[in-house]
C-alpha cells in the first residue's frame, strides 16, 4: 500500500497538510506534514504534490534503525529511536523525507494514516497497492 496523487486536482488549500501534521505531532502545523504541496504560478498554474512512495531508501541508511515499518507495510520513523544523523534526508527520492530541528526533534516521514485522503476536497491523494486501482 502507498499514498498516490494527482496533482493536477490539487487546490493547494493545504487541509492534507494540517491533518499530517496533526497525525504526527498533534499539532496544526502545515510545515510539520509529511507530504508538499510546491505551487507553480503564474505559469504553468498549477500545484505538485509530492508524496512518499515507501520506496524504503530512508530505512536502508538509517544507522539507528529507527525507520520501520508499521502494519499497513508503510515505513514510519520510531521518534525514540532517531538520532538526528540526516542519512536518511538526502536518500528521499521524492524529497518527503524531513529533520528540522526548529519544527521537531526528529526525523519524519508519512506513515500512510490516510488522514490526508479523508480530507482532501478534490480527491487528489488516494491510498491503494497500485496507481490505478482507486483512483478517482
Amino acid at each position: 500500500m502507498r499514498l498516490y496523487v494527482d496533482s493536477a486536482k490539487c487546490s493547494g488549500c493545504n487541509a492534507c497538510r494540517v491533518a499530517c501534521s496533526l497525525d504526527l505531532f498533534g499539532e496544526n502545523n502545515p510545515k510539520k506534514a509529511a507530504l508538499v504541496i510546491a505551487p507553480h504560478f503564474p505559469a504553468p498554474g498549477v500545484y505538485e504534490v509530492k508524496v512518499c512512495t515507501q520506496c524504503g531508501d530512508c530505512a536502508a541508511v538509517c544507522p539507528t534503525e529507527a525507520i520501520k515499518l508499521n502494519d499497513k507495510g508503510a515505513y514510519y520513523v520510531d521518534f525514540a529511536e532517531c538520532n538526528l544523523c540526516e542519512a536518511c534526508v538526502p536518500e528521499c527520492p521524492e524529497g518527503v523525507m524531513f529533520l528540522r530541528t526548529e519544527l521537531a526533534n526528529t526525523a519524519w516521514k508519512c506513515d500512510l494514516c490516510g488522514d490526508c485522503v479523508s480530507v482532501c476536497g478534490t480527491s487528489a491523494l488516494w491510498i491503494a497497492e497500485k496507481e490505478e486501482t482507486l483512483k478517482v
